[in-house]
């Protein structure tokens, strides 16, 4: 677990967030290029970098080389315990460098950072738990019956949970917590990237369809 603590001069205002990688190097260095046209305090992901169709080293490298602030994902777990290794595109320990190796299996479950409206969780599936999550399907009692969730409300230590986990852009309040979702980078779930604006109160979704290309296609207020 880390806190990155900031002073008061140091609130992240604007971040570029990354969800769910799944080695797609292609789409990361097309979503890093463009995050820095952006004027942003962060770049951070929310784990499952590994376990897809592209290059993990490459992947791995471009993450170090632009300072990502990155989390573990499931993924990361199954792979540093070699579980669930018979996925499809699912990596092993031969298939990395090793710095690339010591990167990825020694990632934080979780930061903490305070920003202009508040503090903020960055993690993948809900603070400990990195298999939960919020579906934008979910009804009524299925979010009532979601622990993990409930269990990060309830603290009230933060007022923005960043995550993943679901492939599934998302945006939702729940009492006094805002949870945003980054979606995923995987060619095959609608991949994206997004920024998150503290200061202006909005989250903007950015298609990546490949071929170096970025496309706005949602900006969604917090409060909502």
């Amino acid at each position: 677990m880390t806190v990155d603590k900031t002073g008061n001069n140091e609130r992240l205002r604007r971040i570029g967030v990354l969800g769910d990688i799944h080695c797609e190097d292609g789409r990361l260095e097309t979503a890093l290029e463009f995050f820095k046209t952006r004027r942003l305090d962060l770049v951070c992901a929310v784990g499952d970098i590994v376990d897809g169709p592209g290059d993990p080293n490459r992947t791995v490298e471009l993450l170090i080389e632009n300072g990502v602030v990155c989390v573990r994902g499931n993924h990361e777990r199954w792979l540093a315990k070699r579980e669930m290794r018979g996925l499809p595109d699912a990596s092993t320990y031969f298939d990395f460098k090793m710095h690339s190796w010591e990167f990825v299996t020694k990632l934080p479950l979780w930061r903490k950072f305070e920003t202009v409206a508040g503090t903020l969780l960055l993690c993948h599936g809900l603070g400990d738990d990195d298999m939960a999550g919020v579906w934008p399907f979910d009804n009524v009692l299925t979010l009532h019956s979601n622990y993990a969730l409930w269990r990060l409300v309830n603290s009230t230590d933060y007022d923005f949970v960043v995550n993943g986990h679901t492939h599934h852009r998302l945006v939702q309040r729940f009492d006094h917590l805002t949870l945003i979702n980054a979606g995923t980078l995987y060619r095959e779930h609608r991949p994206c990237c997004c920024i998150v604006d503290f200061e202006a109160g909005v989250v903007e979704y950015f298609n990546l369809p490949g071929e170096g290309k970025v496309v706005e296609v949602e900006k969604i207020q917090l409060g909502r």
